[in-house]
């Protein structure tokens, strides 16, 4: 079952009536927001796991030259053991685009998961940090895969992954944890500029060059896993009107160098 609900009963349910989320139906913006303000982390909270919410293990996620970067220093990632980590943005958000540059940088922290190689990515429509427990591998969330090339293979970037969701293409239900997009390959350590409308609980696409990549809609929680039953329960309903953003550490180092934020008026058309 999908229950669509209203964004004035998801603010009500979810996030406090203050929150973005709940401002978006006041009036269009026009303006980009920078998230990060390329001088330190205000504003964004780590969540790594085995670890408590604000506490950033081994300095993962740090503001270093202009950059928000995400690193594995050797005296305490001898071994990634699986520490993925989020950095989340300190406000939710319902119809917004927003914009990234990324690159890949070095070499991957020992012992990460292959697939994490030249891996990362933007968490959209993500749960509260609060509500994720100790040991969390990843935010219930719609996430926009931040992918590399080897220099060889074909690899597209800006895929779709759907940890405790789901999505809609072209009228059915999507219960695989991965799509891929028709984007190019990116080798090497080259900026890649990537964007994502959101719609709230309507369309969102991924954007590269310009061009659309990948289309979808209907986020929604999935109903298979515990832990999203239980923000179904606790937000009235399995789909997603919004939520916070965050971005990744999956085990290889990278760099984003903007990170902003355009809201949309519920009405407005598509920016271009």
């Amino acid at each position: 079952m999908r229950l669509f609900l209203p964004i004035s009963l998801f603010c009500g349910l979810a996030l406090t009536a203050s929150s973005a989320i709940c401002q978006e139906s006041a009036g269009p913006k026009s303006k980009w927001i920078q998230l990060f303000n390329g001088k330190n982390l205000d504003g964004w909270t780590p969540k790594i796991r085995y670890h408590q919410l604000g506490e950033n293990y081994g300095n993962t996620f740090r503001a270093e030259d202009g950059l928000l970067k995400v690193r594995y220093d050797a005296d305490k990632y001898e071994q990634f053991d699986e520490r993925f980590g989020h950095v989340f943005y300190e406000q939710p958000y319902s119809h917004y685009r927003l914009r990234v540059e990324y690159r890949f940088v070095g070499e991957q922290c020992s012992g990460g998961p292959g697939w994490a190689i030249r891996n990362s990515g933007m968490m959209l429509h993500c749960e509260d940090p609060k509500l994720m427990t100790v040991d969390q591998d990843f935010p219930t969330s719609i996430e926009l895969q931040l992918l590399g090339g080897n220099g060889r293979d074909s690899r597209t970037t800006a895929n779709l992954c759907t940890p405790g969701t789901n999505v809609v293409m072209d009228g059915k239900l999507i219960k695989r944890h991965c799509t891929s997009s028709t984007s190019k390959t990116y080798h090497g350590d080259q900026w890649v500029t990537v964007e994502v409308e959101v719609r709230g609980s309507g369309t969102i696409r991924h954007i590269v060059d310009g061009e659309v990549v990948l289309q979808y809609s209907e986020s929604q929680l999935d109903e298979r896993d515990e832990h999203a039953r239980m923000l179904a329960a606790k937000q009235g309903g399995l789909l997603l009107e919004g939520g916070y953003i965050s971005l990744q550490s999956e085990s290889h180092p990278i760099d984003f160098r903007k990170v902003e934020l355009l809201v949309l008026d519920e009405q407005s058309p598509d920016v271009k």
